[in-house]
């Protein structure tokens, strides 16, 4: 009896002893470290494009708001993976997360030409509300059916019309169009190239440079305000503003599928409010800073016009030509995606 009396108080000791250890705050923080998960994103430009400023601020966002169990280490452009693909690097899991232009794939989806910067796009507040609302990110899920990559109604922002053309060039009719050296990226540098313009692919962090030695004459980037921070005002003296070649510079935020599904249910909230929040902010933000840029512009001593009437039809004519020939000849998702586009297009502007 007095044995099992003593083998009972040494195993209520052994228990007790287990259960203080597992209580020590090393121990928690050992296992508060195991739970702890960290991603890897990059935006698409250089440090000084607002683009990458504010992908970097949500990153910091969702690690703050986490409290570090999300933990998401912000890349510039071009510092993990070459420029323009990002979204192939999530594809691959060398990044959980991108922030990128879809136009920047066509490679993989002559569809993603679409949701871009383009000719006969939707103008800001609609593109969003289209993508939210309007059937458009599960469009866009659709098209990258087979990757590993998804993205989520939020996670685009729109951002307000991009400047036509910066140029060392004045652009008077269309024939100032032919021949005209400029980099312009997506379908419009296609329609452009059609329209009789050689066109080119640079990364918008070599333009300054590639204007400076004479590589092109005239280059599309993104905003007003974008396109002051680059100092683009030093290369270039035309500044030439018209909604028909890009009426909305759209980035959007993409994650790696098997990244997401490992993400409990209460992060996944916070990253989607939190995306939806600083995309939304960010196109509040440019809207304000390109009204303000216009002055800048002009102090500086460039020339801000509006583009020829004759260069607008032609453009928006080759554009819609372009888009018709194509949604007949590519898989069916590209029309698809063109006619819902086009058809809320059409609805917004019975409503303005």
């Amino acid at each position: 009896m007095k044995i099992l009396k003593k083998s009972v108080g040494i195993l209520v000791i052994v228990i007790t002893a287990a259960l203080l250890l597992a209580m020590l705050p090393g121990q928690s923080i050992a296992a508060d470290d195991a739970r702890k998960i960290v991603w890897k994103s990059s935006g698409h430009g250089p440090a000084s494009d607002p683009s990458q400023i504010y992908h970097d601020k949500l990153c910091n966002a969702i690690t703050a708001a986490t409290n570090g169990r999300l933990t998401v280490k912000p890349f510039v452009g071009g510092s993990v993976v070459p420029v323009y693909k990002e979204l192939d690097a999530v594809d691959q899991g060398v990044l959980q997360l991108c922030y990128t232009c879809p136009m920047y794939n066509l490679d993989k989806w002559p569809a993603a030409g679409l949701i871009s910067s383009r000719p006969g796009g939707l103008p800001g507040e609609a593109l969003r509300t289209w993508f939210n609302y309007g059937g458009g990110a599960d469009l866009m899920n659709k098209m990258m059916e087979g990757y590993n990559v998804m993205t989520f109604p939020g996670a685009l922002s729109p951002l307000p019309e991009e400047v036509f053309f910066h140029s060392k060039v004045k652009l008077e009719s269309m024939k100032d169009i032919r021949g005209l050296k400029a980099r312009c990226m997506g379908d419009g540098g296609e329609i452009l190239k059609r329209m009789g313009a050689a066109t080119v692919i640079i990364p918008g962090g070599e333009l300054y440079e590639a204007m400076q030695r004479g590589t092109i004459d005239a280059f599309e980037y993104s905003t007003l305000a974008s396109n002051w921070k680059m100092h683009f005002n030093e290369v270039a003296h035309y500044v030439y503003l018209s909604p028909t070649r890009a009426p909305s510079d759209p980035q959007v935020f993409f994650v790696n599928k098997k990244a997401w599904a490992a993400l409990p249910e209460d992060i996944q909230v916070i990253v989607t409010s939190l995306i939806d929040k600083w995309t939304q902010a960010q196109h509040e933000y440019l809207v304000y800073e390109s009204v303000k840029a216009v002055d800048e512009f002009r102090k500086a001593g460039n020339e801000v016009l509006k583009v020829p009437k004759d260069i607008e039809v032609a453009l928006t004519a080759e554009a819609d030509k372009f888009y018709e020939e194509k949604s007949k000849s590519e898989s069916p998702i590209f029309g698809e995606i063109y006619y819902s586009m086009k058809n809320f297009g059409e609805a917004y502007n019975a409503i303005k």
